[in-house]
C-alpha cells in the first residue's frame, strides 16, 4: 500500500511513471494574423467507402476489440444495423438480461446514431441481434473462465447473436459489439464470423483511496461503466484512511476519512464530514456494478490507518488518543473492530470484504490475534471471504501461525512478495505491486503522473513482479491483478477529473493484459490509437475522454453552430467522446464552427460524419470569426463517416465546416478535429549525450507517440538533439517533460552540427509537463537541441516529446 516513501524506496523496479495530464501548456501564440488571401489549395475526389479488413485469405480479419478478442473465425460479407434491427432476449430471460436489452438498444443509439425498434422477448426475426444466456454453453480452451465470464458472438449477415453461460458473458459481448460498431466508419457494420471469447484471469481489478480523498457518487458509478466497457471486473474501494504523517506529532491535526455513513445515532460522528456514502448512495453502486459485470469489494483497514476509529473512540488508540494505530492489547479494540464489520457488511453484495491488516506497529502477537480474529469473524459470523494486504514478511517470523483462507495482496515484495506467500501456503494471491502498479497523484514516488502503458503494454502481465518474485504464467495461486491510486497528498489541489487523467491512458491497456494478454498482436501505437476511438464507451454522466492524439488543437475546445437539433449541441463535436453528436436543424447551408481559443497554425481538419452527414462542404478559416477564408473543400460525399482533408499551413483562430447544398439539410457530426502544422522534428534522426536504459533512446521522444519517452542518466549537463534534414525554418519548440525534468535548460540551434547558438534560455522550472516555447522571429537551422543545466530532481532528464513546429 502507499502510505509514504519507505516501500517505494525498498522495492521500486527501473522508474516506470507516466506523464501527467496536468493542464495542458498552450503552444505558443503565432504572431502573425491570418492572410485573408488564402493559400491555394485542390478541390480533393470524396474518400472511397472503406469495407471491413479482410485477412489473407480473403475472409474478415478479427475485429478491433479492447482488450482483443480470444478468437475469431471470419467469414465473409458484414451484418448491418438499421431502423428495423431489434434487440430480442431469447430463451430464459431474466429482469437482468431484459434490463441489458434495453440499455443495448439505447446504447446502439448513441454509439450509432440509429433509432432501433424497441426490444423485445421471444422469437427473433432477419436482421435482430439476439441475447441468450445458455448455462450449457462451453468451450474446451476458456474452460471454467469461460463458464464464469466468456461468451460466443456470432455474426451473419442475417442476424447476430451473443451467447454465453451466464449474464456476464452476455454483457461482456455486448461490449466487443458496440466496441466493433464504433471502429467502423459509417459505425454500423460488424464483420460475419464467429468469436469466442473469455479472460486469462478471475480477476481484472482497480483500486481507489476514496479514503484519504472523496469522490463523488457520480464519478464512482461512471467508473463502474467504464471498468465494465474494457471487461474489468473489479472495483475495490478503500474506505477509509488518514494522513500519512501527523502534523508536528498531534494526530488531532491530521486529516482522516471514514466514507460509509449510518443512520445509526450510535455511529454520529465516526463518518467524514467532506463526504460520505450513506446506504443509498452505496446501493446504487451495487446496482450499477451489477448491470456492467463488476463486483463491487469494499475495503475497510485496520489496525494501522485508522485515525478515523481512534478519533471516534480515543479509548483504543495504541499508546493513547494522539495515535493513528488500534491497540490490539486492549479487548475493547477487536469487538469494537467486530461492531463496525458488523453494521456495514450488510450493505455490502460481494462475496468478499477486504480488512487491511498491513504495516502495523505494535506487538507481533497482538496483531496475528486481530489478522487471525477479523479473518474469522468475517468468514464464519458475516459469511465473507476475507481479504488482506501482504505484510507478513515484515511483521512475523512465523507465517505458519497466521489463518490462510485469506485472500493476499501483494502489494510490496519486502512487506509480503508472491513468492513467500506462495511458499507459506496461500493459495489466492492479487498482483497489486506497488512498484509496477501504485499510482500516487502528483508526488514525488511511486507512478506520481500515471502508469508506464508501454511498458506494461510490452513487457507486463499479472504475473510479472519486480525483481525475482515473477510467478509462472497462470500460476493457480494467482488469481489476477489491480491497479491502485493512492491519494497520499491529502492537501494538495487536484480533483477526481484529474485523477480520471491519470488513469485513463493506461485502462485499456491494463484490461488487455489481464483478460487476453498478447492477442491485441498490435504495435502499441496502433493498441492506443484503437482505445481513442473507442474512447469510454457510453452512458457515462460525469466523466469523459482526456485522451488525444498527437498535434490535435481542438480537444474541448469551444464551438458555435447555426444552430442546433433537439438534443444536441456543438461542444459535442471537440468534447472527444464518440457517442456524443452535434446536429443542426433543416436549414441551408448548416455550417459548425471550433474556436481554437487563439491564434494557431492550422494544417488539417478530421471530420466523423453521423448518417445525416454533408455531401458538400468547405473548410474555411478566420481570425475574428468574421471575415471568412476557404482553404479545402469536399464535393459529392457518398456515405458517412470520417474524411480528413489536409491543406496548405495557414494562422487562424476558428476553422469552420460550412454546408454547400443547394436544398435544406440537417448535418450531423460526431466529431471536428483540427490539427497543427506538421512537426518537424517527428521521425527525424535524433542523437542524446545518454540513455538510462537501452529502451529509453533518444528517438523515442521525436516518434510522435505520446506515450513513449527518452530518458537520460542520471547526471546535471545532459541533451538531446534532433537533425531537420535540411536547413528551414520554425517558430516553436515543444518540450513535453516527464517527471524527471529539466530545472535549467537551453534551446540551441546549428546549421552544421558543430557550433550552437542558444536561442532562448529557461532558469527555475519547477514542474514537469509542458513547455511550449516561442523561438525569435527568423530562427532558421538544421539541428535542433535542449542543452541541459541543471535537474529538477535525483533522476536525469526525460521528455515524452520533442517538437519543432513551423
Amino acid at each position: 500500500m502507499s502510505k509514504g516513501t519507505t516501500a517505494h524506496q525498498e522495492s521500486t523496479p527501473p522508474r516506470f511513471s507516466r506523464r501527467a495530464l496536468v493542464a495542458a501548456a498552450t503552444v505558443a501564440t503565432a504572431t502573425t494574423v491570418f492572410p485573408f488571401s488564402a493559400p491555394a489549395y485542390a478541390a480533393e475526389p470524396a474518400p472511397p467507402l472503406t469495407e471491413p479488413a479482410l485477412a489473407a485469405d480473403g475472409t474478415n480479419a478479427r475485429p478491433v476489440v479492447v482488450p482483443a478478442l480470444q478468437e475469431w473465425t471470419g467469414g465473409t460479407g458484414t451484418y448491418r444495423i438499421d431502423d428495423d434491427t431489434r434487440v430480442v432476449v431469447e430463451g430464459r430471460a431474466d429482469h437482468q438480461l431484459l434490463a441489458l436489452a434495453r440499455t443495448l438498444t439505447e446504447e446502439i443509439g448513441e454509439v450509432t446514431g440509429v433509432r432501433l425498434a424497441a426490444p423485445r422477448r421471444g422469437q427473433a426475426r432477419r436482421g435482430d441481434i439476439v441475447l441468450r444466456v445458455d448455462p450449457r454453453s462451453v468451450h474446451p480452451k476458456g474452460g471454467e473462465l469461460y463458464e464464469r465470464e466468456g461468451y460466443e458472438l456470432q455474426v451473419a449477415e442475417r442476424g447476430l447473436r451473443v451467447t454465453a453461460p451466464g449474464y456476464r458473458g452476455v454483457f461482456y459481448g455486448t461490449r466487443s459489439l458496440l466496441q466493433i460498431l464504433l471502429q467502423d466508419d459509417r459505425r454500423t457494420r460488424v464483420p460475419v464470423g464467429t468469436a469466442q471469447d473469455w479472460p486469462h484471469y478471475r480477476l481484472r481489478g482497480f483500486m481507489l483511496d476514496v479514503g484519504r480523498r472523496f469522490f463523488t457518487p457520480g464519478f464512482l458509478r461512471d467508473y463502474l461503466r467504464i471498468m465494465g466497457w474494457f471487461k474489468l471486473n473489479e472495483l475495490q474501494l478503500h474506505l477509509n484512511d488518514n494522513e500519512i504523517t501527523a502534523p508536528g506529532g498531534d494526530w488531532s491535526k491530521a486529516y482522516d476519512a471514514f466514507r460509509l455513513k449510518s443512520e445509526k445515532k450510535k455511529w454520529d460522528g465516526l463518518a467524514a464530514k467532506d463526504g460520505a456514502y450513506d446506504r443509498r448512495d452505496w446501493d446504487s453502486f451495487e446496482d450499477v456494478a451489477a448491470a456492467h459485470a463488476v463486483t463491487l469489494t469494499p475495503e475497510i483497514d485496520a489496525p494501522a490507518h485508522s485515525r478515523s476509529f481512534v478519533r471516534f473512540r480515543p479509548d483504543i488508540g495504541l499508546g493513547g488518543p494522539n495515535s493513528d494505530h488500534l491497540d490490539l492489547g486492549n479487548p475493547a479494540t477487536l469487538a469494537f473492530m467486530k461492531e463496525v464489520f458488523d453494521e456495514f457488511t450488510p450493505w455490502f453484495r460481494s462475496p468478499e470484504v477486504h480488512y487491511g491488516a498491513d504495516e502495523y506497529t505494535g506487538p507481533e502477537s497482538h496483531y496475528r490475534a486481530y489478522f487471525n480474529g477479523m479473518a474469522a469473524h468475517l468468514r464464519d459470523s458475516l459469511k465473507k471471504r476475507p481479504r488482506a494486504w501482504g505484510s507478513l514478511s515484515r511483521l512475523t517470523k512465523e507465517p505458519a501461525a497466521y489463518d490462510k483462507q485469506v485472500t493476499i495482496h501483494s502489494w510490496n515484495n519486502g512487506w509480503y512478495g508472491p513468492q513467500a506467500a506462495k511458499r507459506d501456503g496461500y493459495t489466492d494471491i492479487v498482483n497489486t505491486n506497488d512498484g509496477l502498479l501504485y499510482v500516487v497523484p502528483f508526488a514525488t514516488y511511486y507512478h506520481p503522473l500515471g502508469l508506464d502503458g508501454r511498458y506494461l503494454y510490452d513487457s507486463w502481465e499479472p504475473h510479472v513482479f519486480p525483481g525475482k518474485e515473477s510467478l509462472a504464467p497462470f500460476d493457480p495461486v494467482l488469481r489476477g491483478a489491480m491497479s491502485a491510486v493512492w491519494n497520499d497528498l491529502v492537501h494538495a489541489t487536484y480533483t477526481e477529473k484529474d485523477v480520471h487523467g491519470l488513469i485513463e491512458k493506461t485502462f485499456g491497456i491494463l484490461a488487455q493484459k489481464m483478460w487476453s494478454g498478447t492477442k491485441a498482436a498490435v504495435p502499441y501505437s496502433a493498441f492506443t490509437a484503437s482505445m481513442r476511438r473507442g474512447a469510454l464507451g457510453p452512458g457515462l454522466q460525469v466523466v469523459g475522454p482526456t485522451l488525444t492524439e498527437p498535434d490535435q488543437l481542438s480537444f474541448r475546445a469551444a464551438a458555435f453552430a447555426s444552430s442546433s437539433g433537439y438534443g444536441t449541441k456543438p461542444a459535442a463535436a471537440t468534447d472527444g467522446s464518440p457517442v456524443t453528436r452535434w446536429s443542426s436543424r433543416h436549414e441551408r447551408e448548416p455550417w459548425l464552427a471550433v474556436d481554437l481559443g487563439k491564434v494557431r497554425g492550422v494544417g488539417r481538419v478530421r471530420l466523423d460524419w453521423g448518417q445525416e452527414y454533408g455531401r458538400s462542404y468547405d473548410i474555411e478559416v478566420s481570425a475574428d470569426a468574421k471575415k471568412w477564408a476557404k482553404v479545402a473543400e469536399r464535393r459529392d460525399r457518398g456515405a458517412p463517416g470520417r474524411d480528413e482533408l489536409a491543406f496548405d499551413a495557414v494562422d487562424a483562430r476558428y476553422v469552420r465546416v460550412r454546408g454547400r447544398e443547394r436544398r435544406p439539410v440537417r448535418c450531423t457530426l460526431w466529431s471536428v478535429q483540427v490539427f497543427d502544422v506538421p512537426d518537424l522534428a517527428r521521425g527525424k534522426a535524433t542523437t542524446a549525450s545518454s540513455a538510462e536504459v537501452d529502451y529509453l533512446g533518444a528517438a523515442l521522444a521525436t516518434d510522435g507517440d505520446p506515450g513513449t519517452r527518452w530518458a537520460s542518466k542520471y547526471t546535471d549537463g545532459e541533451w538531446i538533439a534532433v537533425d531537420l534534414g535540411s536547413v528551414q525554418g520554425f517558430r516553436r519548440v515543444l518540450l513535453d517533460w516527464e517527471a524527471a525534468a529539466g530545472k535549467d535548460y537551453d534551446l540551441q540551434v546549428c546549421d552544421d552540427g558543430t557550433v550552437w547558438r542558444t536561442v532562448v534560455e529557461r532558469r527555475g522550472r519547477t514542474t514537469a509537463g509542458e513547455d511550449a516555447i516561442e523561438l525569435p522571429e527568423g530562427t532558421r537551422a538544421r539541428y535542433v537541441r535542449m542543452q541541459g543545466r541543471a535537474r529538477q530532481s535525483t533522476y536525469g532528464y526525460s521528455l515524452w516529446r520533442f517538437e519543432v513546429r513551423a
